[in-house]
């Protein structure tokens, strides 16, 4: 079973993505920011390891959208918190290996990737933290159902959702990778 790497990717449009790095250098620089990153991670993680599928929002522009490579597969993200969107990705997915992250992690790699299938050998979960206490990659061997639980209790954009998270999935073998840093704030962006 070939690996899955879902990215969670919005339509790059002023106001609709990065906010709160909008209110730093405006709406417009965050969604060009967004854009250029986008395009920057999905070339750097294009890899005949695993295959990449763009989750996508909003739903109907995003399956639509000229601006990722026509060639990707693409899901809606579909409704609900970002918990119950998660959540959904992870279960349609193909038995096997799935991993999920953002689209506003500067630093991720293909070895990020790589290590995090890996663990999956070895692990029912792995999760990948962020220096704000969030997380930038979940991801899961699809052997069976998923805990409906996942993502239940999570209080989202807090220091608090790696360990709302953990609690919720305590029953399963875990692996933490290496701390990354995603952007929210102009304090968050590459030097």
């Amino acid at each position: 079973m070939q690996p899955t790497l879902i990215i969670m990717i919005k339509e790059p449009r002023p106001g609709r993505v990065k906010t709160r790095l909008g209110r730093d250098i405006g709406m417009v620089g965050a969604a060009w920011w967004f854009r250029h990153q986008t395009r920057s991670l999905i070339r750097r993680l294009r890899d005949p390891r695993w295959r990449i599928v763009l989750a996508v929002s909003p739903d109907r522009e995003g399956l639509n959208s000229r601006i990722w490579p026509a060639d990707l597969t693409r899901t809606p993200q579909g409704r609900g918190d970002l918990g119950a969107r998660m959540g959904r990705l992870l279960r349609a997915t193909p038995k096997g290996p799935v991993c999920l992250i953002g689209a506003d992690i500067p630093g991720i790699t293909r070895g990020h990737v790589a290590r995090a299938f890996h663990a999956l050998g070895r692990s029912q979960m792995v999760f990948g933290p962020a220096a704000d206490g969030g997380y930038w990659l979940v991801g899961a061997q699809r052997y069976g159902a998923l805990s409906p639980a996942l993502f239940e209790g999570v209080r989202w954009s807090t220091k608090h959702a790696l360990a709302d998270t953990l609690a919720s999935v305590s029953e399963y073998r875990i692996t933490l990778l290496d701390n990354l840093r995603d952007v929210d704030t102009v304090a968050d962006l590459p030097s």
